[in-house]
C-alpha cells in the first residue's frame, strides 16, 4: 500500500501560516531534502484552501508552484468546489473512502500537501503514514496551527532528523496507529 506522507514547513509553535495567510517565513535558500522527497511521491492530496492558493499563482499546479515537483496525480478534496483544473481530480464525495481507495491503487507514496482540516481528518481516520516537518527556527505566536485538540495521543517513531546551518531542522516520523 502507498503511504500518505503529510510534508510541509512549520514554526518552531506549530504554526503552518501567519495570521494573514503569509508563508514569508518560509526558508527557500536551498533544498532542505526536497528533491529526495520528491523521488518517493507520484501523486497529491490537497485540500480546497491550498489548492486555491496554488490557483491564484497564474492557475498553475502545485507541481509548478514549487519548484522540482515531479509531475504528480494531484487529488483536490472539496464539498464546495464543483470544478478543477484540468488534470487534476475532484474528490467531493466520501473522503475518506476515496483517500483508502487512492492508497490502495499501485504508485510511489503521496503527499499530503496542504489543508490543515484535511490532514486533521485523514490523520483521525488513521490514514497518515508519516509527518514530515521542516521546523523553521521562528515563533509566529500566532496563525494557521497545524495540531488541533484530539480525543487522544498519537505516538510517533523518529524516522530520521537532520539540522541545516540555518536552523532549520527536517525531522520524519512514522505514525504509529493502534
Amino acid at each position: 500500500m502507498r503511504k500518505l506522507i503529510l510534508g510541509l514547513a512549520i514554526t518552531l509553535d506549530g504554526y503552518i501560516e501567519g495570521p494573514n495567510g503569509e508563508h514569508d517565513w518560509c526558508f527557500t535558500d536551498q533544498d532542505y531534502g526536497l528533491n529526495r522527497f520528491f523521488e518517493r511521491i507520484d501523486a497529491i492530496f490537497i485540500g480546497r484552501k491550498s489548492y486555491e492558493m496554488a490557483q491564484q499563482q497564474d492557475g498553475t499546479s502545485i507541481g509548478e508552484t514549487i519548484p522540482g515537483v515531479p509531475a504528480c496525480k494531484e487529488y483536490v478534496f472539496s464539498k464546495t468546489l464543483t470544478a478543477v483544473k484540468e488534470g487534476a481530480v475532484l474528490i467531493s464525495g466520501d473522503s475518506i473512502v476515496e483517500a483508502r481507495r487512492i492508497k490502495n491503487q499501485p504508485g510511489k507514496d503521496i503527499w499530503l500537501f496542504g489543508g490543515a482540516s484535511l490532514y486533521h481528518t485523514l490523520m483521525k481516520e488513521g490514514l497518515v503514514d508519516e509527518l514530515w516537518l521542516s521546523v523553521h527556527p521562528i515563533l509566529l505566536g500566532g496563525g494557521k496551527p497545524l495540531f488541533r485538540e484530539q480525543e487522544s495521543g498519537t505516538r510517533l517513531r523518529l524516522l530520521e532528523s537532520k539540522t541545516y546551518k540555518t536552523g532549520l531542522v527536517s525531522i520524519s516520523y512514522s505514525v504509529e496507529n493502534n
